[in-house]
């Protein structure tokens, strides 16, 4: 795969013109050009070999290869320079501040202005501790010892001993951070071992690294390291699928911190953070209403801060707004909020696949099959690179969705094929019985009749052994995902269309609460 290109994809149309203004300032006219070129052809739909780029720069008789891995190597200096200079634009924040104060000091101490020098680290001492940022706050201190022995210098003393009453607070980020890490990796494992990951050995871990980091008591003080924990609970919650004790847990925590703490300016990437698990909480709880309500508070912070929390959050908010939408009759629109984003923002590769899954959903929904496949095939990764970046649970969606929908359109023998690799997949996974996900194999068992012969929905005996499919959790409390494939057969049970009966049962028995929420 080629990098520079894989990078260069990424950018928005908006910022290809003005990086390709970025390179005539940063070059003379004619190696400009080149340079434009290259980024040009990199940036055509097809891509092009090595040897055809060496064809469409040089002349035909001087298909000059170092000149060409020369001007890849510049080209990419010149993406790395104005990535730097666009983050520090967009980066609003008090720790980007702090950064580049440090960055001043330094420069003016090497260039012999002490005085001034000095007055940039106060600043930057001040706002580093008005927004928390304690690590920035040890750097800060560390450049002050290290410059002490000056005329415009503090007393030393006076600095170590701030510092010494800092640093306990930076060790605390450190160790939250090393602590986060560690549960992202546990939790990577886990997914790609779908529920048979062992929930309660991943409890048992977080509790584990917890207890070893010293964190159990340190998250109710700050909102960086509050979103740090319910990270980490979430993560768990997503193994477990206890999405109704979650979500009045979440919002409990960020109410408390929003009464006793507020969030400042600073704390805006973990306020975004906390708000959207409320809201993911609702959706998957059902409550769809209250979880739009929560978007739109959402969407009013994305819109007022930083472009580097916009770019984070933005597609998160279509992807679940989108989800939401469509299980309140509004799926129309959520076909039109995902075909813009796709259309107008360069999305990670991550956002890529969740776009392009949920879209698929969106128009299956619709029973615009041929889009459905068409948006499927699009996503144009294999199932290996698929679950090694999104998990075992997402590659399943997406075959038994691409499975439906080859189906529904007619071609049995390309569903009978995309059957047959899921349930490869599932016993590969999970043993011969499927473990955790027999409930799989049971269903791919009811499409396969339909396949072998339509008219088996319709019969009672059909209807029993639906009745019969062992599930993960009792219909109620099953998630959005598996409840959809569920509406399916029964949609087939009943001759009736797949929206109307997804929705019915959506609707039917929403999860309870507990009372304490």
């Amino acid at each position: 795969m080629d990098d520079l290109r894989t990078t260069l994809a990424t950018f928005s149309p908006d910022d290809r013109k003005e990086f390709l203004r970025f390179l005539q300032r940063q070059r003379r006219k004619e190696k400009g050009r080149k340079d434009a070129q290259l980024c040009e052809l990199l940036w055509h739909k097809q891509e092009y070999s090595t040897a055809e780029l060496l064809a469409k720069l040089y002349p035909p008789a001087e298909p000059n290869a170092t000149a060409y891995y020369a001007l890849r190597k510049r080209l990419l200096r010149q993406v790395t320079d104005f990535l730097l200079l666009k983050q520090r634009d967009q980066d609003l924040t008090a720790a980007s501040t702090v950064r580049g104060q440090l960055s001043l000091a330094q420069y003016l101490f090497d260039a012999g202005i002490p005085r001034l020098a000095w007055a940039t680290l106060r600043k930057a001492e001040k706002l580093a501790s008005q927004n928390e940022q304690y690590e920035l706050l040890n750097t800060v201190y560390n450049l002050q010892i290290e410059h002490a022995h000056g005329e415009h210098a503090e007393p030393l003393e006076e600095i170590i001993r701030r510092r010494n009453r800092n640093k306990p607070a930076a060790e605390e980020e450190e160790r939250a951070a090393i602590a986060y890490s560690l549960m992202r990796a546990r939790l990577r494992q886990a997914r790609t071992q779908g529920r048979s990951g062992g929930v309660v050995a991943f409890d048992q871990i977080m509790h584990d690294i917890l207890r070893e980091y010293d964190l159990q008591d340190a998250f109710g003080r700050r909102p960086s390291l509050l979103y740090r924990l319910l990270s980490i609970a979430r993560s768990a919650m997503l193994v477990r699928r206890d999405f109704a004790s979650f979500e009045p847990f979440v919002r409990r925590c960020y109410h408390l911190m929003e009464k006793r703490h507020g969030f400042q300016p600073a704390h805006r990437e973990y306020q975004l953070g906390l708000l959207y698990m409320i809201a993911h909480a609702q959706y998957r709880n059902r409550r769809f209403p209250e979880s739009v309500e929560s978007l739109q508070q959402l969407r009013g912070l994305i819109e007022s801060g930083p472009r580097s929390h916009y770019n984070e959050f933005y597609p998160r908010y279509i992807f679940l707004l989108a989800a939401n939408l469509a299980f309140l009759r509004r799926n129309a629109e959520s076909i039109q909020l995902v075909e813009e984003l796709l259309r107008t923002h360069a999305l990670t590769p991550r956002d890529q696949l969740t776009a392009r899954l949920g879209l698929g959903f969106h128009y299956f929904a619709e029973g615009q099959y041929q889009r459905t496949a068409h948006t499927l095939l699009t996503i144009g990764r294999s199932d290996h690179w698929c679950e090694e970046t999104m998990g075992v649970e997402w590659l399943l969606n997406k075959n038994l969705g691409e499975l439906l929908t080859q189906l529904e359109m007619g071609n049995p023998d390309v569903a009978t094929h995309r059957l047959r690799a899921v349930e490869r997949l599932v016993r590969d996974r999970f043993g011969p019985d499927g473990g955790a996900y027999r409930y799989v194999l049971s269903y791919l068992a009811l499409v396969r009749d339909i396949l072998d012969d339509p008219a088996v929905a319709s019969r009672p005996a059909f209807a029993a052994r639906v009745a019969e499919m062992p599930r993960f959790l009792p219909l109620e409390r099953e998630d959005l995902q598996a409840l959809s494939f569920y509406a399916w057969l029964r949609a087939r049970m009943m001759g009736r269309p797949y929206y109307d009966v997804l929705m019915e049962l959506t609707a039917a028995q929403p999860p309870a609460l507990p009372v304490s929420a």
